[in-house]
C-alpha cells in the first residue's frame, strides 16, 4: 500500500476519535494491482492501525468525483461526514460533494487532516498539485 494512503488511513483514524457512532467508509476501485484501494485501506485501518469500529468498503470509484458519489448510498441516515485525506483533496471532495448532492452539505464536518511535521516532504508537492486541481474546478463552474 502506498505511503499517501497509509497517511490517507490515518487522518481518518484520528478524524473520527472520539465522535459517536464512527462508521468509516474506505472507498476506491483498483488502480495499481488487482487489489481495490478500498480494501487496502480497509486491511491497514484493521491490521495496521487497530480499528475495531465499523467499516464499509466501495471497490468502484476510479477517481475522487466517483469516491464522492459512489459512496452516497452507504451514508444512510448519517449525522456526519468528512473526507479523510489531505487537505487540498478533501477540499475537492467537499466541492464534489456540493455539486452531486447539495442536500448533504449540512452532514460534513472538518477532518483532522494537517499534522505539523507530517508528510513534511510531500506536503509541498501536494499542495501545488491541490492548488493547481482545485483552480481547475473553480474554472469549470
Amino acid at each position: 500500500m502506498s505511503l499517501v494512503n497509509r497517511w490517507r488511513a490515518r487522518v481518518a483514524l484520528r478524524s473520527v476519535r472520539g465522535r459517536p457512532a464512527a462508521r468509516i467508509i474506505c472507498s476506491g476501485g483498483a488502480v495499481r494491482g488487482t487489489t481495490a484501494e478500498g480494501d487496502l485501506l480497509a486491511r491497514y485501518l484493521r491490521r495496521g492501525l487497530g480499528w475495531s469500529g465499523p467499516i464499509e468498503v466501495e471497490r468502484r470509484s476510479r477517481s475522487t468525483w466517483e469516491n464522492v458519489a459512489n459512496i452516497v448510498p452507504a451514508l444512510g441516515d448519517a449525522e456526519w461526514l468528512l473526507f479523510a485525506s489531505g487537505s487540498l483533496h478533501a477540499e475537492k471532495a467537499r466541492a464534489y460533494l456540493r455539486r452531486q448532492r447539495p442536500d448533504l452539505v449540512h452532514l460534513m464536518v472538518p477532518g483532522a487532516d494537517h499534522r505539523w511535521g507530517e508528510m513534511a516532504v510531500g506536503k509541498p508537492l501536494f499542495a501545488a498539485v491541490g492548488l493547481w486541481k482545485l483552480a481547475r474546478l473553480r474554472c469549470s463552474t
